[in-house]
């Protein structure tokens, strides 16, 4: 790979020439796609903006997280989990996990560099992706494709609450908690009742916590495992044979069986089923681990949307006045990819195909398909850049220069 060069008129700090892809996000989904790359012999680098690989499971879930699916689904390509693993691997075994796959493929992210934009010069056909590190310097990566893998859950989502500033109590974001040790014997109002809400208040029972869980909107709630088997692994072999839709009726009809009504809990199913919903608008359902008991013991209590805030306390759209000591957000996630694409750029939201853009540009882990979907992007762009690039290397000598509306040397 050619070595740095520096940019000698429109850019202050460094600029270095990739002979193959810049990777935005040390993520799974960057990690897999680094692997494919390596085995098909393509140099790239992987820039990342925290200080480590997986820096959202790192640093931003809680203690007692485990994966929602089997490990079967969600190991990243060409390695899979140790055997001695169990079938749903905890937040630690999963980073470890990692850990020892970037060391297996030698990816060697460049850490504390932040994208703050990217865009496709016309004149010689090439991306331009600007950076900065933690110490306020800059680098400038010029490259034939960038492959954008910042993940769908790279920031947080903190809706505005009237009043929320006079409430008074501590207020953090899901991605904050680490455990419910803090909640003892606390009032905690956790907002949201995604996969992450309902955890965080199971969490919170397991302290002695005091949760309440806004429900402002309809939620599927499903069985991890139906009759001993995976969930999700009887709804993807199921869609093998039948309609989503009528897939959809078996999950429901089971998850009626097995976990009985739950709307009189106050937890309405939307119109559309589970596996529908996930398609048309990435809706992902909720898989029980033991919260649903705990809010028919009323050890969670469910209460619905948030009117305003008020000191020490919140008001709800039924008039009910909640006192609380704590507040907890687990409101979500968003993508940060339109972030860092300069007006001429290309949005990764409008990628016909959800993987392949214009000039070179790439997503993967934005499928709303979870790890399993990633790891299958990851193989299909990996295989492509690849063949493009082995195209092109006996084509021409990628170590010459060109110009790029700067004179790079060697």
């Amino acid at each position: 790979m050619p070595p740095p060069f520096e940019h000698e008129s429109l850019f202050s700090g460094r600029c270095v020439l990739v002979n193959g892809p810049v990777i935005v996000g040390a993520g799974p989904s960057g990690l897999a796609i680094g692997a494919g790359l390596k085995k098909q012999g393509v140099p790239f680098i992987i820039l990342e903006r925290s200080n480590c690989i997986a820096s959202l499971w790192q640093n931003r879930t809680y203690d007692r997280l485990k994966l929602h699916l089997p490990k079967k689904f969600c190991q990243l390509p060409y390695i899979p989990f140790p055997e001695n693993f169990p079938e749903y691997p905890t937040k630690h075994q999963f980073i470890d996990y990692l850990k020892s796959y970037a060391k297996r493929f030698e990816l060697d992210p460049r850490f504390n560099e932040s994208v703050r934009s990217a865009k496709y010069d016309e004149t010689c056909g090439l991306w331009r992706v600007k950076t900065v590190s933690n110490d306020g310097s800059g680098v400038e990566y010029i490259c034939r494709w960038v492959v954008v893998a910042s993940g769908e859950n790279a920031e947080k989502v903190v809706p505005e609450f009237e009043g929320l500033h006079d409430f008074g109590g501590n207020v953090i974001h899901a991605c904050d908690y680490k455990s419910g040790e803090v909640y003892r014997g606390k009032r905690v109002l956790v907002v949201g009742c995604g996969n992450s809400g309902m955890e965080v208040s199971l969490d919170l029972c397991h302290y002695n916590a005091i949760p309440s869980m806004v429900v402002r909107n309809s939620v599927h709630v499903l069985p991890r495992e139906i009759f001993g088997k995976s969930t999700f692994e009887l709804g993807v072999s199921l869609m093998k044979w039948m309609p989503i839709c009528l897939v959809d009726k078996i999950l429901l009809a089971s998850s009626r069986l097995l976990l009985g009504n739950i709307e009189k809990y106050g937890l309405k199913r939307p119109s559309l089923g589970p596996l529908q919903l996930k398609n048309t608008e990435g809706k992902t359902p909720v898989l029980d681990i033991g919260t649903l008991s705990k809010i028919k013991s009323g050890d969670i209590k469910i209460v619905p949307g948030i009117k305003k805030f008020i000191h020490g306390g919140v008001e709800l759209v039924n008039g009910q006045i909640l006192e609380i000591d704590s507040v907890i957000l687990a409101t979500g996630y968003s993508s940060n990819e339109s972030e860092f694409f300069s007006r001429d750029g290309f949005p990764v939201s409008q990628f016909p195909n959800g993987l392949k853009g214009k000039n070179g540009l790439y997503a993967v882990g934005f499928s709303r398909r979870g790890l399993s979907g990633a790891s299958l992007d990851a193989i299909r762009v990996a295989q492509d850049i690849g063949k493009i690039w082995k195209t092109e290397t006996k084509q021409k000598n990628h170590s010459a220069g060109f110009s790029c509306h700067l004179k790079c040397k060697q």
